[in-house]
């Protein structure tokens, strides 16, 4: 049987490419895309695909916490890490989201091939670039204290820091979370007072420094 594979990108030449070279290897199939994590979400819950190749910063939801929510809710997936961030908040909040594997854009995909195949037996799969992060991460961990949006922020704050810094209104953003407008308002005044950040502006730099959203979104 195939390995079953969902591929999340929000840019669909990637994934086009990706699924063209997948669907070369005879033990491997795409059988969903998605552009945004919150997608990615449901269409693993639907599909309980092997693997979900995810990128990180995509809108609606971001990677890292799509990561979080599949390995909750979903039994059994595997998630590996596609993207073009290198930086140790990135590796490690994957990592910490539960995803099994991790391996930057420029590698080549004979190497991707691998790390499906290597996850899917059950181990971890990370690039070597990657691994020198990991390793020093865990060596100064017990000497520094983490201060990035996904230890500082929940995730229902970060969700609404994204789509805020989107340029989703109060209104539109309680709508697309099915909360009420005052819920918004509420978690909106938190992030402000953690972060000490009380101009939108400001905060939609914060969510860009931090990978929550892009300038392309």
């Amino acid at each position: 049987m195939k390995i079953q594979i969902i591929l999340a990108d929000d840019h669909k030449i990637v994934r086009d490419g990706l699924k063209t070279l997948i669907e070369k290897e005879s033990d491997m199939e795409v059988i969903a895309e998605a552009e945004d994590g919150r997608m990615t979400v449901k269409l693993a819950k639907k599909f309980s695909p092997d693997v979900v190749i995810m990128d990180i910063t995509m809108p609606d939801m971001n990677g890292i916490d799509a990561t979080r929510d599949i390995i909750r809710e979903v039994s059994g997936v595997k998630v590996i890490a596609l993207s073009m961030h290198s930086d140790r908040r990135f590796v490690t909040g994957m990592l910490e989201a539960g995803a099994k594997g991790y391996l930057l854009k420029d590698c080549a995909f004979e190497e991707l091939a691998m790390a499906v195949r290597t996850v899917v037996s059950n181990q971890t799969y990370l690039s070597p670039a990657i691994t020198d992060i990991v390793i020093d991460r865990y060596v100064k961990k017990t000497h520094t204290t983490d201060t990035s949006a996904f230890s500082v922020l929940t995730q229902r704050e970060r969700e609404i820091l994204q789509l805020l810094a989107e340029g989703m209104s109060t209104k539109e953003t309680a709508f697309h979370l099915n909360v009420s407008v005052k819920t918004v308002e509420t978690h909106r005044r938190n992030i402000m007072d953690k972060l000490n950040i009380h101009t939108i502006t400001n905060l939609v730099k914060y969510a860009i420094r931090e990978g929550l959203t892009t300038l392309e979104t």
